[in-house]
């Protein structure tokens, strides 16, 4: 197979396992939330790539269980998929070998879109990814909100398994089983 995706919540590892096989085989790595900024040039797509950024952080998780939050990952999602989907349709033309990764990636829309496998990674625990988003925060500006992030992209996690394995998708908490099953998806 030439090519495979990573999607799952954020602050799992996708970016560090997909960067790992990719150098070791010589395969891109491409990770579609680098996409972001082109992508809210467009004023059409722009409330959608900046959804939580556009939102008081401290208000949405006061407010939002993790049902919401999925909903609103959901709808970012399918705003923004025409074009993530054109993108690597375009990586695919060009026939070099790549491992896509982003949350994005939602199972249902992989399903439909995506002529090939892939793997959703969901984070080991609480403390791992509460320590990745001290180091490099998505949107907590405080170590009271990374907490509160982390806590419900653990949630998320569970969500992420439920509709993974609805479409036939396998997850992973440990890394090393994620690595061997990317290697046996992309024949290596």
């Amino acid at each position: 197979m030439k090519y495979v995706f990573i999607g799952g919540i954020p602050a799992a590892g996708k970016s560090y396992l997909a960067g790992k096989v990719a150098k070791a085989f010589k395969v891109q790595h491409i990770d579609i939330d680098r996409w972001r900024s082109e992508l809210k040039k467009d004023p059409n797509l722009e409330p959608w790539v900046n959804f939580f950024w556009h939102q008081n952080e401290e208000k949405y998780w006061q407010s939002t269980d993790s049902q919401k939050h999925w909903q609103n990952l959901k709808n970012q999602s399918e705003a923004i998929w025409p074009i993530i989907k054109e993108k690597i349709n375009k990586v695919v033309a060009a026939g070099e070998p790549a491992i896509f990764e982003g949350v994005n990636i939602l199972p249902h829309l992989a399903k439909a879109d995506l002529d090939f496998p892939g793997i959703y990674f969901l984070g080991k625990s609480f403390a791992q990814i509460f320590k990745r988003l001290k180091k490099e925060p998505c949107w907590g500006r405080t170590e009271e909100l990374q907490k509160k992030e982390a806590e419900m992209f653990i949630r998320e996690g569970s969500i992420f398994k439920k509709e993974a394995e609805k479409y036939g998708f396998k997850t992973f908490i440990d890394l090393r089983k994620a690595e061997k099953e990317l290697l046996n998806l992309l024949k290596i």
